[in-house]
């Protein structure tokens, strides 16, 4: 199953700030503010919901194809992601602009002060999908991700024209579009993907319910935090699937991507509908334990341990067939 994810490509320059910012600003000067912080340290980290959710599947074994625009400074992250069964050759180098840029200051009550440079990224508008579907022989699934708007609208278009199957998926997206850009954006979806706040917001947006949104996609996706998932299918009886038990709880980043990498990732093993949403929750598990996006390893035989422990050993038999 060749799957494709389209979707941003960034990297986040972190900084803390050992202070408060609250003690820097004069009440009465706020109109010309004009302040440096002295930080402590800066991290570096590969982002981007595009690459996020492919080095996922790419960690399972699969071979996403990665779509989006990124700059003439990608040549490290290309690499980084190559050596970890990424398909970088869809991947849009901009001849004048850089990778797109989130740059973001802590300060020490957790307060932060960010900036996001789009760069490249407004060149996905101009990423034609036949093009890739040529390349690689053909698109069974088009994750239409979190990308420049335009973009986000063209690829959609292209798969209801083309016939090709695709996953409606805004995430940081949705706040900035309208009611007919959504609508248009998940009409005929095969998978609708969002979190609790963003399936109120959706509907909200669109003036649609819930049953007359369940009746234009296939399926449903809610990501429900700590509660795991639900999976809802018109005329079909609700799939929830909780999470493992955490390790540890370090940085929740990453982690809805984190679970599209395993749900899209059964999905083109074939197993169930319940099957790749544990894989899903189990992924997603490995990054809130871990700082930073894709700085997990996944450890086949710890996966299936814990995944065992979650879900039983008739689930773990399946997935296993899959997984070595």
């Amino acid at each position: 199953m060749r799957i494709a994810v389209t979707g941003s490509i960034a990297t986040d320059h972190l900084m803390t700030f050992p202070g408060r910012f609250a003690d820097q600003l004069v009440a009465d000067q706020l109109h010309t503010v004009s302040l440096s912080f002295l930080v402590d340290n800066l991290d570096i980290r590969r982002g981007g919901v595009g690459p996020n959710i492919c080095f996922g599947m790419g960690q399972l074994g699969g071979n996403p194809i990665l779509v989006g625009a990124a700059g003439y400074d990608f040549d490290e992250y290309r690499a980084w992601l190559d050596r970890h069964g990424v398909d970088t050759g869809s991947v849009r180098i901009s001849e004048v602009l850089h990778t797109a840029r989130f740059v973001c200051t802590t300060d020490k009550d957790h307060n932060q002060i960010g900036s996001f440079y789009t760069g490249a990224m407004s060149e996905a508008r101009q990423i034609e999908l036949k093009s890739v579907a040529d390349r690689v022989g053909g698109l069974d699934l088009v994750l239409v991700g979190a990308d420049d708007p335009e973009a986000m609208l063209r690829h959609t278009e292209e798969c209801k024209t083309r016939g090709i199957a695709f996953a409606a998926d805004f995430s940081q997206q949705i706040a900035r579009m309208d009611g007919d850009e959504i609508r248009t954006l998940l009409d005929g979806a095969t998978y609708l993907f969002s979190n609790e706040y963003e399936k109120g917001l959706i509907e909200s947006k669109t003036g649609w319910t819930d049953a007359e949104i369940l009746g234009r996609v296939g399926h449903r996706v809610t990501t429900l935090g700590s509660r795991g998932v639900r999976i809802e299918r018109t005329g079909e009886p609700a799939i929830e699937v909780g999470c493992p038990e955490e390790e540890a709880k370090v940085d929740p980043t990453g982690v809805g991507d984190a679970f599209r990498a395993g749900f899209l990732t059964g999905l083109s093993w074939g197993v169930s509908l319940e099957r790749a949403a544990q894989v899903g929750c189990m992924l997603a598990t490995l990054v809130i334990e871990t700082l930073g996006t894709q700085e997990y390893t996944l450890r086949r035989a710890h996966f299936m341990e814990r995944f065992t422990k979650a879900y039983g050993s008739d689930a773990a038999a399946e997935v296993q067939a899959h997984l070595s």
